[in-house]
């Protein structure tokens, strides 16, 4: 708990934006490909994407749409970054195509 304290503290002094640092466990990794777990990578992301909000549009076979509003959306690395997190959270997922 005070490393978690003392990680959150210090990102919250750099990226203001950010509300809360969640620790995801080992176990948790390499989830199905389902809406569900895909909501739960995406409320993690936006809090990495600095405030902005990652939202599912679509999942077509292996293939998931999401849009990122808010002020990263228009920042590429960001959306590769969150692109590679998706998939690397979820291997099932062929490709992430971020939406406008």
């Amino acid at each position: 708990m005070t490393l978690k304290m003392g990680i959150e503290t210090r990102l919250r002094d750099k990226i203001r934006e950010i509300m809360a640092v969640e620790l995801i466990l080992d176990s948790e990794t390499g989830l199905d490909l389902n809406e569900e777990n895909i909501e739960n990578v995406q409320t993690f992301l936006s809090i990495c994407a600095g405030g902005g909000e990652l939202e599912l549009v679509q999942i077509n076979d292996y293939i998931v749409k999401v849009r990122l509003s808010g002020p990263a959306a228009p920042v590429m690395t960001v959306c590769v970054a969150l692109t590679k997190k998706m998939r690397d959270a979820i291997p099932a997922i062929v490709a992430v195509q971020m939406i406008d």
